[in-house]
């Protein structure tokens, strides 16, 4: 059934998607140079703030409207693992997440002939909004892994700055993998990170979605955790549930049973998530810009806490030599269609 409506779609449509895939593409490099956010706003507030606050970790509210106290940092190289875009000061999140991306990057190596990760934004020091690149990643508990496997050697600050992102899909059709630069060791490094119990569902571009379960042969009761989602398509978005005993961190309902390669990836696939809305007589009502008290009332109280005493000392298992106070934003990229789609 998908595999027809995807032929299908593809018929009606090559020529016109794939001018709007192009156009996809182009508007997600813009949003990365969007212009900065207005001076008082949840966005600029928390972005301005260079280190988290002392004390133990909390995440308080939801993925997409909350904040963070008590961040650590992920170092900027690991034995398997580098951090990218460090300009950003975006690799802050719970102990949890940033155990869970060290522990993945060495069981990958280990297992799956992945050489190593390299890690795009997890979130900002006190968690929060931030002015580009994502609505999530506020409290701590979501991170980015590029698909694209980490180099031999040792990246230089530029290089982490401007190493252009590498897309999965094929630029002349619609939602369609390219298997030149897709090979099973996505795959195995998706299944891996998708194996931890405290991984509650991962973001993929919708067609790395139906390449998995066209193609992946293994076991499948944790296939259901990829969850189709636009924009996806050169990394993919890890999400922790709520750690035991977190209070005040709003979970997201689980991931419904099966293996997800059902209708409802049929709709993903199909064209009514592109579908232009219906005009309306009413003008246009210019969204308002969030502001801190728009958030839960304990994040004033996160901005005004005693920040660390640096990033190293906050930067987890830090020696002296990772003592650089780097600042990094997965611009959003690949097929996104018009409208606003919540994530799953």
């Amino acid at each position: 059934m998908v595999s027809l409506l995807v032929r299908t779609f593809q018929t009606i449509g090559k020529f016109s998607l794939a001018a709007t895939i192009g156009m996809g593409v182009a508007a997600g490099d813009a949003l990365a140079q969007q212009a900065a956010p207005s001076p008082g706003s949840a966005k600029a507030v928390f972005g301005a703030v260079t280190l988290p606050t002392q004390g133990p970790p909390h995440s308080i509210g939801f993925y997409a409207k909350g904040c963070l106290a008590g961040a650590v940092a992920l170092p900027a190289d690991g034995p398997t693992w580098q951090a990218m875009r460090l300009s950003r000061n975006r690799r802050w999140g719970r102990p949890e997440m940033i155990g869970l991306l060290e522990r993945l990057s060495r069981d990958a190596a280990k297992n799956d002939g992945w050489p190593g990760l390299l890690v795009g934004d997890i979130s900002q020091p006190r968690g929060g909004p931030m002015f580009n690149g994502h609505a999530s990643h506020q409290i701590g508990l979501d991170a980015d892994v590029w698909l694209t496997p980490m180099p031999r050697h040792k990246l230089s600050v530029a290089d982490r700055e401007t190493l252009p992102f590498t897309s999965m899909l094929a630029k002349d059709k619609f939602l369609t993998i390219n298997d030149r630069v897709w090979t099973p060791a996505q795959g195995r490094l998706l299944m891996r990170a998708a194996s931890y119990p405290e991984v509650e569902r991962i973001f993929v571009n919708p067609a790395i979605k139906k390449k998995m379960c066209d193609s992946w042969t293994g076991d499948r009761s944790n296939l259901g955790k990829l969850r189709p989602e636009y924009g996806h398509d050169s990394h993919f978005h890890i999400r922790l549930r709520c750690p035991p005993g977190s209070v005040g961190c709003t979970g997201q309902a689980p991931v419904a049973a099966g293996d997800g390669c059902d209708k409802t990836l049929a709709w993903w696939l199909g064209p009514e998530p592109w579908a232009k809305p219906k005009p309306s007589t009413k003008p246009p009502v210019k969204p308002r810009e969030v502001m801190v008290s728009d958030l839960p009332k304990a994040c004033e109280a996160v901005l005004a806490a005693p920040a660390a005493a640096s990033a190293r000392a906050a930067t987890s298992g830090a020696k002296p030599a990772d003592a650089a106070t780097e600042t990094e934003t997965m611009p959003v990229s690949g097929n996104t269609p018009p409208g606003n789609i919540p994530q799953q």
